[in-house]
């Protein structure tokens, strides 16, 4: 294979075409059924917590509350100096809730667009609410403003987070402007890590909305898998430029534990803990404290949850591995692709030529591999580039990831040669 195919001429990128669509037929014969549209963990992932469902012996908090029963609305206490040791968080600042941190956010979102926050009027009497979206993002937040009918604004991504420039211009200049979502850490789905400077721009900057909030899903503060990157700390930086009420944080074991039956947790200020409790009160008499009991149990402190992150740190380097080192071999130097070569975190992102990230996952999927959709990674689905992939290598085994990335470089060449061959007869 030429490697630097994207200066190749038309007589060449037709011969490179022609050996591509034999590989491809091979894939086509094969039969392929293999699924990385998410970020799902393998069985043998999961294999790891099966302890945690052994941890009920008991069910007497260590404030000699019952977990069967009502009450302890806040979390058990267990559960809130875990993640106050783990995360850096005061313990008064933390809620522990179910499972599920993305439910926290949603509810974050629809209280302060119901009820307004510090006396400011509620987002839903306003004619227009807009969010910050940094992306490559989490389609998952996107889905919320969708929902919800927030208006989107796409900021780009650099490597040490989104573009402040851009952030602190339209924050200073657009009251409709009320929040921005944040993956602080091992973004989803390039891996960055904020920088220090990027954080403290963030709890700085002059918003034109008095009542405009900073999402902060820590989604993976404590994935790291090839190195340690650390974050600072966004409370206190938000404190020390006089905006202690600007930040919500959220964060859950949903790929430490157990997807759909971890525990998560909301933090912010002591004003917006006052609102949060007060809504959240006629929602629910309290969260699963079961739950809550059964994985403290099993983690049982900070060491023990940064421990058992080791261990998944041993499971998931080698998928890391074969994704980054099969784009390097099969897609280094050819000019058709360029990706992320993350620290942690749960993904890899994916950017092919201009125009040929729709066609490369088509092809993908016809021979048999699913992928997270094309622009699912931008709000509203539309990446203005058509150029990015998210890349989840958790499910597969190793076998089915080698197989998947070798079919996915070919259908990314492919796309690529396709292209640059129209191009050169326009």
């Amino acid at each position: 294979m030429v490697r630097d195919i994207a200066k190749c001429s038309s007589e060449e990128l037709q011969e490179i075409r022609e050996q591509l669509d034999r590989e491809y037929a091979g894939y086509l014969a094969q039969n392929l059924k293999l699924d990385m549209s998410r970020g799902k963990p393998s069985g043998s992932q999961l294999d790891l917590t099966n302890g945690v469902l052994d941890k009920l012996d008991t069910y007497v908090t260590s404030d000699g509350m019952d977990a069967r029963n009502y009450g302890g609305f806040d979390g058990i206490p267990e559960a809130r100096r875990l993640f106050s040791d783990l995360l850096g968080i005061d313990y008064d600042r933390i809620i522990v809730g179910g499972n599920s941190s993305l439910n926290l956010m949603y509810d974050a979102v629809m209280r302060l667009y119901v009820f307004g926050t510090g006396g400011h009027t509620p987002w839903r009497k306003l004619e227009t609410v807009r969010f910050l979206c940094p992306s490559p993002g989490y389609d998952r937040h996107f889905g919320i403003c969708e929902d919800i009918g927030i208006e989107m604004i796409t900021v780009p991504m650099t490597e040490e987070g989104p573009d402040m420039d851009l952030v602190e211009k339209l924050v200073a200049e657009d009251e409709s402007i009320k929040g921005i979502w944040c993956v602080p850490l091992y973004s989803n789905p390039q891996g960055v890590c904020y920088s220090d400077r990027v954080v403290d721009r963030l709890a700085a900057m002059k918003t034109a909305a008095p009542d405009f909030r900073i999402f902060w899903d820590n989604a993976y503060g404590v994935h790291h898998i090839y190195e340690e990157c650390r974050l600072k700390d966004i409370f206190r930086a938000c404190e020390e430029h006089g905006n202690p009420d600007r930040v919500f944080y959220f964060f859950s074991t949903s790929k430490i534990t157990f997807p759909g039956a971890g525990i998560a947790l909301v933090a912010t200020s002591v004003n917006n803990l006052k609102e949060v409790r007060r809504h959240m009160s006629a929602q629910t008499i309290g969260h699963d404290k079961l739950n809550q009991l059964r994985t403290v149990r099993y983690l049982k402190s900070a060491e023990g949850v940064k421990a058992h992150m080791r261990l998944m740190a041993e499971e998931l380097r080698p998928k890391f591995d074969i994704v980054l080192d099969t784009l390097r071999r099969e897609l280094g130097g050819t000019g058709l692709a360029s990706w992320s070569e993350p620290k942690g975190g749960y993904f890899v992102s994916l950017d092919t030529l201009d125009h040929c990230a729709k066609e490369t996952v088509a092809l993908a999927k016809r021979a048999g591999v699913v992928l997270t959709g094309a622009g699912a990674t931008f709000p509203y689905h539309r990446d203005p580039r058509d150029r990015n992939i998210r890349i989840a290598p958790t499910y597969p085994t190793c076998e089915e990831l080698q197989k998947a990335m070798e079919l996915l470089c070919v259908c990314v060449k492919l796309a690529g040669v396709n292209k640059l061959l129209s191009e050169k007869r326009s």
